[in-house]
């Protein structure tokens, strides 16, 4: 359509159409705000308070304003995604005190891009090969203990290499040869003979990379740099939970080598197998801004009003007659306050599942853990004010359930 066509057109709009159209736009320089949607709402789905952790399945956690704001930032201007990666790794790598760092698309996938990268190192022909290893030259065993040998070690699967799983150290070194790719430790597993600082010594004496899933496993916030300066290769982190960053969103870090490597087989580049593993600039600058902002924190300031919302959750509870409440704090990974409620003591017989339910099913929706003699409760993901709501609603119910 020619320019005199469209003004033409122009004439024959409406008076009113015109002039509201041009009053959205006047003295403004962009459209009018439209109004604010609740889309959840909209479409159905439901919402609650997470009184539970931080659950893929419930979506991880929730980011503070500041990622939000640097999220929009990002998504208002053009940058390219290599150089953006360069200058983040640069700044995350010294937080984190590792040689060079990478954001990912989630925890899983730096497992399977630093694995590939050791697998490849910077040879082009490699990189395009995987999954298919067989008569490229390249190594194809990764070897674990046994007790962390669990589901997400697919990511290894996923570059063409299998798992050896082992126990003892005498098993370990009878499992190493030629084929020999990596050495990979889980961090949250408290199971296992061989401790981390041995697994890394082991790795040494031998030529082999090592490196550590702690996906969920801060805080602590020392964990962010621990394993780095404990000498591991390479060390996988997800991006949301506790720093609260994008949840689809992780980090690699470890060796600058291994790093340089894994960027092969990362977007924007193709004919690989990360290709679908993609983050672009918006997730990167909220990663970097929630990592910082996470680091700065108040730490032991934290701690204590996780505390202090336990201990009102736990006072409403033991309220209730006949239920038991006990305190305690896990071991490896989300290292935060729990409270464990039970009525095993007052003869009655439902399980945790029939409070799970009714809490869930309640107004507001509240997601807690639970088993069969009990549920599990968290203060961690929860929002100023909703301990006193949880503490509430876990009363009412008991008091119903039990009555």
């Amino acid at each position: 359509m020619k320019r005199r066509d469209v003004i033409k057109g122009l004439g024959l709009l409406p008076v009113g159409g015109l002039a509201g159209g041009l009053d959205a736009f006047a003295g403004t320089g962009s459209p009018m705000a439209a109004p604010k949607r609740d889309l959840f709402k909209e479409l159905g789905v439901r919402t609650f308070i997470n009184a539970t952790g931080t659950l893929t399945y419930m979506t991880g956690s929730l980011m503070h304003d500041y990622v939000l704001d640097a999220i929009n930032y990002g998504a208002d201007q053009f940058c390219m995604l290599d150089e953006l990666q360069d200058k983040v790794g640069e700044r995350i790598a010294k937080m984190v005190h590792s040689e060079s760092a990478v954001v990912t698309s989630g925890a899983f996938s730096a497992m399977t891009l630093g694995l590939a990268g050791i697998l490849t190192g910077m040879d082009q022909k490699k990189v395009e090969a995987l999954p298919h290893i067989a008569g490229t030259g390249m190594k194809s065993e990764v070897i674990c203990q046994k007790a962390h040998d669990i589901v997400y070690n697919h990511a290894f699967i996923n570059t063409g290499c299998k798992i050896v799983a082992i126990e003892t150290v005498e098993e370990l070194e009878r499992a190493i040869n030629e084929k020999t790719a990596l050495m990979h430790f889980l961090n949250i597993s408290q199971g296992g003979k061989i401790s981390q600082e041995e697994w890394v010594a082991l790795g040494k004496k031998h030529g082999i990379p090592t490196s550590i899933d702690i996906a969920a496993d801060v805080p602590p916030v020392s964990n962010l740099w621990k394993f780095n300066d404990m000498g591991f290769d390479m060390v996988q982190i997800s991006g949301g939970k506790a720093i609260r960053g994008p949840q689809s969103a992780g980090l690699l870090m470890g060796r600058k080598s291994i790093i340089q490597a894994a960027r092969l087989h990362m977007p924007p580049r193709g004919f690989n197998i990360g290709r679908g593993m993609k983050v672009n600039k918006e997730e990167i600058l909220g990663m970097y801004v929630a990592l910082e902002q996470y680091i700065a924190r108040d730490h032991d300031k934290e701690w204590k009003q996780w505390e202090k919302s336990i201990a009102l959750i736990e006072a409403a509870a033991k309220s209730v007659k006949d239920v038991e409440t006990k305190i305690w704090v896990p071991q490896g990974g989300n290292i935060t306050p729990n409270l464990s409620i039970s009525w095993e003591k007052s003869g009655k017989t439902p399980e945790g599942k029939e409070l799970q339910e009714r809490l869930r099913n309640g107004s507001p929706s509240i997601e807690v853990g639970g088993g069969k003699k009990g549920i599990n409760v968290t203060a961690w993901m929860l929002k100023p004010g909703e301990d006193k709501i949880v503490a509430r609603r876990i009363k009412e119910e008991l008091q119903s359930l039990l009555a």
